[in-house]
């Protein structure tokens, strides 16, 4: 088989706050022998605030970051939910209306660019499943995640709506979705099942409703407390920001003490593949993790 070849979305958040999961995914992928080719010009994909301000100006900006993987003839990967939700949504949108196509291309144009639709838009997760393989990923794994019971946390916008990721993410059940739950059978680890694994974590209303928000993130994680789980692990970034930096408030809010590792999904992947501490970054975390490397 070829070597597996990606256009690499970072995102915003992975290359200022949570640096930790950029380097952890170059790391997986190297261990993996796949290709990842960042995209250095891509911008902001709006982070789904934009959009409710101008959402002519964000589908610009989501079509320019998927002309340069356009350019490299390349399926266009994401390490983050919401970066996924807003750039499928943009393919969507454009795919199926030529007018609408046609306005934004006007815009692209300027910066010698146009939006044609020929690159697929993936989540890793799914890339890491649905391509590389589970078996194979099985295959890589030097270091058993036996010991530890992990709680899958999905998130909103990997599995909602699900006929818009219907095609991305090979039908994910948004009420029951399972692929993380394979992914860490995959690394031997044992996945918690409980009933707020694919709740969402409150994120996007901290600024407006910040009481809600830390009641959805208590309410996950102390589901998974509750059931058992030594870690969490997401793959959103900005699930994990929430999770992660807010436990000392959640705490308060909830009336229980809240304390629990959340991993990125590449971390969880690099700690499997006995990656180096450095390249996980487990010292990034909060709430500390960095005991999970040697355990």
């Amino acid at each position: 088989m070829s070597q597996l070849h990606y256009a690499l979305f970072t995102g915003c958040t992975a290359k200022q706050s949570t640096p930790e999961l950029l380097s952890s995914t170059l790391a997986v992928a190297d261990k993996l022998g796949i290709k990842i080719t960042i995209l250095e010009e891509a911008s902001c994909c709006g982070a789904s605030h934009l959009q409710d301000f101008d959402e002519f100006l964000a589908l610009v900006l989501n079509a320019r970051n998927i002309c340069y993987a356009e350019k490299l003839g390349l399926t266009m990967i994401t390490i983050c939910n919401t970066c996924q939700l807003n750039s499928q949504m943009t393919k969507h949108a454009l795919d199926k209306d030529p007018k609408l196509k046609t306005k934004v291309n006007e815009k692209l144009a300027e910066v010698g660019l146009e939006y044609k639709g020929t690159s697929e838009i993936k989540h890793f997760l799914y890339t890491l499943i649905d391509e590389y393989g589970l078996d194979k990923i099985k295959d890589k794994v030097k270091v058993p995640l036996s010991h530890l019971n992990i709680a899958p946390f999905y998130g909103c916008h990997n599995i909602r709506p699900s006929e818009l990721h219907a095609k991305s993410n090979n039908h994910e059940n948004p009420y029951n979705p399972t692929s993380l739950d394979s992914l860490i059978s995959a690394l031997e680890g044992n996945p918690v099942n409980y009933e707020s694994k694919n709740k969402c974590c409150g994120f996007h209303v901290e600024l407006q409703a910040n009481h809600a928000s830390e009641v959805l993130s208590g309410n996950a994680l102390l589901d998974a407390m509750d059931n058992n789980a030594d870690l969490m692990v997401t793959p959103c970034p900005l699930c994990h920001l929430k999770m992660d930096t807010y436990q000392g408030s959640i705490s308060k809010v909830m009336g229980r003490s809240v304390e629990l590792p959340v991993l990125h999904m590449p971390q969880m992947i690099a700690l499997a593949l006995g990656c180096t501490e450095k390249e996980i970054g487990l010292s990034f975390h909060v709430q500390k993790a960095k005991h999970l490397y040697s355990a």
